[in-house]
């Protein structure tokens, strides 16, 4: 089965909202209310670097989703771009779709003159880290998350 990737398009809404749901009940925390809408409209502003790209099989399927972004990397003075979110539906997963996402936010940042393009993964996931390895071995960087009460 042929694999295209194309840029999510307004009626692909219900299918990416399935996908993104699926994706936070992987990494066992949930959408909080607003949230959908919220990084719709993120995808949706021409003017916000933030970007989503779907996975589908030439049957018209779309099994999977990339959200990235750029980002300021200050120690090179240069843009990278930050694959966020990465999905792949668990039935079609090994078939190639998740590889072609990742390749494509490689064409993308190559076209743009960014040289990095990176992303995290939980330690456990193992089934993706060996997608993720066939591309660079894991840095030894530690991500840490603060969470920040507001007003």
């Amino acid at each position: 089965m042929t694999i295209r990737i194309r840029a999510l398009e307004p009626n692909d809404r219900a299918r990416w909202e399935q996908m993104f749901a699926a994706y936070a009940t992987f990494y066992k925390t949930n959408v909080p209310e607003g949230g959908f809408d919220r990084v719709w409209a993120w995808i949706e502003d021409p003017s916000n670097d933030f970007w989503c790209d779907v996975a589908e099989f030439d049957d018209g399927r779309v099994v999977g989703f990339t959200q990235y972004q750029l980002m300021h990397r200050s120690l090179s003075g240069a843009m990278v771009c930050y694959l966020s979110d990465l999905y792949v539906d668990s039935e079609v997963r090994g078939q190639g779709a998740g590889r072609a996402l990742i390749d494509n936010v490689i064409d993308f940042s190559r076209e743009r003159g960014i040289t990095i393009v990176r992303w995290l993964t939980q330690e456990g996931n193992e089934t993706a880290r060996r997608l993720y390895d066939t591309y660079r071995p894991k840095t030894d960087f530690i991500l840490y998350n603060i969470p920040v009460e507001t007003p």
